[in-house]
């Protein structure tokens, strides 16, 4: 399915004035809910870094190699402008936050499943309007949430852009020694504007030789150094660089400069084309989203949005202890949602909205084993935070099982005619029955007794006309719950046994004709 004509992208976290973020739940639910993506595993491809380093240009490349699929010309047009996330040349920064595109990529792995792919821009660290903690609360969201994080540095790969990534570093060891897989997936260094490439060629293999000599640990290297490049081939599955020619003059001087490839020097264009398939190479194992070993959908992400989000809403960088704390609360959340969705999805099959009526004996055993079903999935998905975290998210399930049950016990009630018409029936009948009896009584010259069935008659006629006006009005409605309460009692007292025993005598009579012929 192609992408409509509103996509675009959304901003779903905001930075106030006063340095604080705000996470726009309603839209980033709008987005990792969309009908493309439910149910699917997803692959997140962001791009962190630097401000005013051309991230968002880049990331339009994204947009249009997604667009044109398979495509083999999905660069596009010499005069075509390129758009998508906004974008524009100069010294001050543009993006603020974090912004994903409005609606995912629907992409089909080797093995013929397909997957939703969300492409999601972040706000320039190291301006003269950022904060550390603004900073650290960025690239820290980046790489927890997405599949593929491409650092887009400047010029080369330095000592600093190493130590941004010690405090994940460490994180990713705690995660380590925990549950045992890497938390983090694939890391590319993106080396803009790359000057040197007499010594080494521009690409992947010039980036691995790069990568391979920054990583490297010497003799009598300083102790931090050193960890940091100990842990980070450890904290990440896949960490690869690739180096990029600069643009060209037009591009970078030129105020009227839209995108368009004919102001595009020849190898920018020719490793684009290098550089972008390869980021969104399907057969690559680490390119569907993972956490604690296990793939998640972007239902799932939704809650470890939040949570994550929720660690830093005290201003200040969390420790990597209270990070692995938020990602085990995630992991649980999914589980739950997950579990409670299949519910759901199970019991509107069977009495949703445009369902019939289901006898409530039926419904509960429906209930009963949906349950089961649903529990046995929360138990079954891989979870963090160990057994006492995982008790009391189960707990939660239950109770929200039971309310939703009740929720559609009630739908299901509203949805029987006659549950609605047995007060008019009850009184109906007894008006009826009394008539009959008070005229019979009348004939034997019976008159004091006629007396008691005629006042029961009208009795019944004042209580189905009250009945009727506070149902038409809206008027008295408790009122109303105490004239449906009462013809409950002569239904379930004096027509109930009368009925299930005709019935039972109607039910031996077939049986005996049958047994007969």
């Amino acid at each position: 399915m192609e992408q409509t004509s509103s996509a675009g992208p959304v901003q779903i976290v905001s930075i106030t004035e006063d340095h604080k973020f705000v996470l726009d739940e309603k839209k980033l639910k709008q987005i990792l809910y969309n009908k493309r993506a439910i149910g699917k595993k997803i692959g997140l491809v962001s791009i962190a870094g630097d401000f005013r380093k051309g991230k968002s240009f880049m990331l339009d490349f994204f947009l249009r190699y997604l667009r044109a699929k398979d495509n083999k010309e999905w660069i596009g047009k010499e005069t075509e402008p390129l758009g998508g996330f906004d974008w524009r040349g100069g010294a001050t920064r543009h993006t603020t936050g974090m912004i994903m595109w409005s609606e995912p990529f629907t992409l089909v792995l080797p093995n013929g499943e397909e997957i939703a792919v969300f492409l999601m821009d972040t706000q320039g660290t190291f301006d003269s309007n950022s904060t550390v903690f603004e900073n650290a609360f960025i690239f820290a969201l980046t790489l927890l949430v997405s599949s593929v994080t491409v650092y887009n540095i400047m010029h080369n790969l330095q000592e600093d852009n190493l130590q941004h990534l010690s405090f994940f570093a460490e994180y990713g060891v705690l995660a380590i020694d925990a549950y045992h897989t890497s938390p983090f997936q694939q890391l590319t260094f993106l080396v803009r504007d790359w000057q040197f490439e007499y010594e080494t060629a521009y690409g992947f293999e010039g980036g691995e030789e790069v990568l391979s000599d920054r990583l490297k640990i010497r003799e009598n290297q300083h102790h931090d150094l050193e960890l940091v490049r100990s842990r980070l081939r450890q904290c990440f599955r896949k960490v690869n660089c690739f180096l990029m020619p600069h643009p060209g003059l037009k591009v970078t001087n030129r105020k009227d400069f839209d995108g368009r490839l004919s102001d595009i020097e020849d190898d920018f264009k020719k490793q684009l084309q290098v550089l972008i398939p390869e980021l969104f190479r399907l057969d690559n194992q680490y390119f569907v989203k993972e956490i604690n070993g296990e793939q998640i959908t972007s239902t799932d992400l939704f809650e470890y949005f939040r949570s994550y989000c929720a660690v830093f809403a005290s201003g200040v960088l969390p420790s990597p202890k209270a990070m692995l704390e938020a990602t085990a609360e995630a992991n649980n959340l999914a589980a739950k949602s997950t579990s409670k969705e299949f519910y759901i999805r199970a019991m509107e099959q069977h009495c949703g909205g445009d369902r019939p009526y289901i006898h409530p004996n039926q419904l509960d055993v429906l209930h009963q084993e949906v349950r089961r079903q649903s529990i046995e999935k929360f138990r079954c998905a891989r979870k963090m935070g160990g057994e006492q975290m995982s008790q009391s998210f189960l707990l939660e399930l239950e109770n929200e099982l039971a309310e939703l049950y009740a929720n559609y016990k009630k739908h299901n009630d509203s949805k029987n005619v006659f549950a609605f018409s047995r007060t008019p029936t009850t009184f109906i009948s007894t008006m009826v029955i009394c008539y009959l009896v008070a005229g019979l009584l009348d004939t034997f010259w019976l008159g004091g007794v006629n007396f008691i069935f005629m006042f029961a008659f009208w009795v019944c006629f004042a209580l189905l006309f009250v009945w009727l006006y506070t149902k038409y009005s809206g008027e008295y409605a408790e009122m109303g719950e105490y004239i449906d309460h009462f013809a409950d009692v002569i239904w379930n007292n004096g027509f109930q046994p009368v009925y299930s025993k005709c019935l039972q005598s109607a039910m031996r009579s077939v049986l005996g004709h049958a047994k007969a012929d």
